[in-house]
């Protein structure tokens, strides 16, 4: 199959396009290489997509490119089809100080996507959305019935993505679904997240610093578990028109985290404790009952597992990757 998937140079997008290559597909990437985090680890990923083709499995190519621009945009879908859409402005915090460029991006750049796929074969498009839709729980843990009131504008870009791919399969026949992804993590996630800089610090003898008072909760979700959901809709048309919770349903604070790797790593260390920000949320929790019902979603990792398969990778990484984390 030709697959496009936008942002297939990032943490989620180019594990997609990894695995795509390996099962044989023919893989499209579109990436603007935006400096949010180091481009070293993107650069990385696409010569890791790169010598995955060179294997002999699926094709690899790599277009630098924005998905705000509508030609660029417009000739890519065409070709695909299924448009896998991960490009978006991360950060929630960055988006309290500059919330216009996540409208540019991830709203009118998810139109363009629309836009591009409504006059062609497209057999589907599968949205990165977030967790970050449902704002302050009125429950846990969320499931899609819960309202969804963002508290940053971040959140807000990413409701109004999915909110128009789901109108756009409603009214103009394009299949499309939205995954709400919650707090995923693994190999070559991006260096500024909780996990990779409480592993990182207790590696270098330094210790963990938690913002807050560390009872936020999250929902940890690993990589793989994330890939295996999107592969799915390659053949599953349920979900078509659905936004759907990914999560792994193990929820943990962020405290007992930073204790897990901590112990593991560097027991004698002590954990520190800094301002949280406004913008994060408190609570996160995965209900995945819908994903379960539509797409036989199960995740596989509890995050103790997770932890563990990313600090390997962290060690046979090292050497490249924990400049950028100690930087970040």
């Amino acid at each position: 199959m030709e697959i496009l998937v936008t942002g297939g140079a990032g943490f989620i997008g180019g594990h997609l396009a990894e695995r795509f290559i390996a099962d044989g597909h023919d893989v499209i990437v579109l990436d603007n290489l935006e400096p949010f985090y180091d481009t070293r680890i993107k650069k990385q990923t696409i010569e890791v997509c790169r010598t995955r083709a060179d294997d002999g499995s699926g094709s690899y190519r790599f277009i630098e490119g924005d998905i705000r621009d509508a030609d660029t945009v417009t000739e890519l879908v065409s070709d695909a089809e299924y448009v896998y859409h991960q490009a978006a402005q991360a950060g929630v915090r960055q988006s309290v100080a500059d919330p216009r460029k996540y409208d540019e991006i991830n709203v009118e750049g998810t139109l363009n996507i629309l836009d591009a796929a409504r006059d062609t074969e497209t057999k589907r498009i599968v949205l990165a959305s977030s967790s970050s839709v449902y704002g302050s729980p009125e429950y846990l843990p969320y499931d899609e019935s819960h309202p969804t009131t963002p508290v940053s504008p971040y959140g807000a870009s990413k409701l109004a993505a999915e909110r128009y791919a789901c109108a756009y399969s409603e009214v103009y026949d394009l299949p499309a679904v939205a995954l709400r992804y919650f707090t995923v993590y693994g190999p070559r996630m991006r260096p500024n997240m909780a996990i990779s800089n409480f592993v990182s610090r207790c590696l270098n003898e330094q210790p963990p610093v938690v913002y807050g008072d560390g009872t936020q909760t999250r929902d940890f979700t690993f990589i793989d578990d994330i890939v295996e959901a999107n592969v799915t809709l390659l053949t599953e048309s349920a979900a078509d028109g659905e936004a759907v919770n990914i999560g792994s349903t193990d929820n943990i604070d962020i405290l007992t985290l930073a204790e897990e790797i901590r112990n593991q790593l560097a027991p004698e260390q002590k954990i520190i404790f800094a301002e949280r920000h406004d913008a994060d949320a408190e609570h996160t929790h995965a209900a995945v009952e819908k994903a379960r019902d539509l797409l036989g979603y199960e995740p596989t990792h509890t995050i103790r597992e997770g932890v563990e398969e990313f600090v390997e990778w962290y060690h046979e990484s090292r050497d490249w990757y924990e400049p950028l984390v100690l930087q970040s």
